[in-house]
This record gives structure tokens, C-alpha cells and sequence, in this order.
């Protein structure tokens, strides 16, 4: 379980974060929802330790996190896939993949690839491909991927339906919910589509200029037509 304890962050003099708690369960999907500029990105970035905290706490599974450094998160069981899907464009999808088991120090075996082949089985068909082919929604697949040859606990995914079709969209969706239920693994998911968010989600937590304005169910969130109106944009 992730535990994000009055958790502030600012860049310079504008606070982004504004003594924000919740916690992410594990084996559930929890979406992090609000408009442009409510601290989400912030928000993963800090608890991934890419942005130090000016205050609060961050826990995975009882282990404080908000002093480590980010290179070491993945060995505490910590992955985060940030917004822009970086691919290494000129190493192959299978070279990328293999970086990402490198993160929780240990050999990357055959069974570690074959499992991401199953999960995506159109980066097994372009295993010896260069990154630099890959269409948008592949390239998504591939970060993705690379963050789960680490077998983190704890997902970290920002904005990972920015600029792709739809179906695609549908695709990535299902397959996070599919992990969480058969892997027991958690997501924090940071998503501007709050409709298919929630569709995904077991939990919601709104922000509004870097504060907590609500944490429920996510069916409790979607009926909601005051929040939905005023901080979800549907």
C-alpha cells in the first residue's frame, strides 16, 4: 500500500502541493484526477523522487520513500512511467525492455521478456525492431512494459492516453486493470480523461491547485454532477 502523507511540494515560490493525503491500495487502480495545474504530474514525480518534498511522508508497503532517491525506487518495488512515452528510438523494442529489468539490480532472464511478450504480444512481434518504428500506442505499450520487467509493486502511470486513438486507449486500459486483478499489483494512475479513468478505477482522488477536494469510490465520483462539472470536465 502506498501511504502519501501531508505531502507538500512547490518550484520556487508557487506551491504545487498543498499538504496532500491518501493512500493507494494495494491491488486496485486509483486515478488522480483534475484540471491542468492541480499538482498531478507534481504529485507522481514526488513520490517517485524526481521532485523533492518540502514536507510530509511517502510509504510503500512500510517503507519511507520520500528521501530515497529515484534511482533507487524500482528496487523498493517503485515504478514510474512519465508523460511522453521516452523510448530509446535507436535501441531495439527487446534492448529497451531489457533496461527496465536493470532498475531492480538483478539479471534479466527469458521468463521476465516472455511475460511482457504475453501482456503485449505486438512487441513481441516487433522484438527486433528499432523503438523509432513504433506507432504511438506501441511506443506506450513499450514504456509500459519496460516499467513492469522491474515486477514492481507500486505503478506510477502519467497521462498514458495523451494523444492516442480511442481503441488504443481501450486497449492500455484494459490490460492495467487485468494486471491489477491477477498480479495484485497497484496503479497511480495521473489521467486527464477522467471519464475512462474512472471506468478503470477503484478509487478517485480530485486535486484542485495542488489540495485534495475529494477522495471516494469511483462510482461515488462519476455520479457526482457537482464534482464532475466543476473539477472533472464531463
Amino acid at each position: 500500500m502506498l501511504t502519501i502523507s501531508e505531502l507538500s511540494a512547490a518550484y520556487g515560490p508557487v506551491r504545487a502541493l498543498d499538504r496532500v493525503s491518501f493512500t493507494a491500495e494495494r491491488g486496485r487502480v486509483t486515478a488522480v484526477l483534475g484540471a491542468n495545474g492541480a499538482g498531478k504530474t507534481t504529485l507522481l514525480r514526488t513520490v517517485s523522487g524526481l521532485h523533492r518534498a518540502d514536507g510530509g511522508t511517502v510509504e510503500l508497503d512500510g517503507h519511507r520513500l520520500d528521501q530515497v532517491p529515484a534511482d533507487r525506487m524500482p528496487g523498493l518495488g517503485l515504478a514510474h512511467v512519465p508523460e511522453g512515452r521516452g523510448v530509446i528510438t535507436e535501441l531495439t523494442v527487446e534492448e529497451n525492455l531489457r533496461l527496465g529489468g536493470l532498475g531492480r539490480g538483478r539479471r534479466v532472464d527469458g521468463a521476465d521478456l516472455e511475460r511482457v511478450y504475453e501482456l503485449f504480444p505486438v512487441l513481441a512481434d516487433r522484438r527486433a525492431a528499432t523503438a523509432h518504428v513504433l506507432s504511438g500506442g506501441e511506443r506506450q505499450m513499450l514504456v509500459i512494459g519496460r516499467a513492469l520487467m522491474a515486477r514492481p509493486t507500486m505503478l506510477l502511470l502519467d497521462e498514458p492516453s495523451l494523444g492516442l486513438a480511442p481503441r488504443i486507449v481501450g486497449q492500455i486500459f484494459e490490460l492495467l486493470r487485468g494486471l491489477v486483478e491477477s498480479e495484485s499489483l497497484s496503479v497511480l494512475l495521473v489521467e486527464q480523461n477522467a471519464r475512462s479513468a474512472l471506468s478503470i478505477a477503484h478509487r478517485g482522488v480530485v486535486l484542485n491547485l495542488g489540495r485534495v477536494v475529494a477522495d471516494d469510490d469511483a462510482a461515488t465520483l462519476a455520479a457526482d454532477d457537482q464534482l464532475r462539472h466543476a473539477y472533472l470536465g464531463f
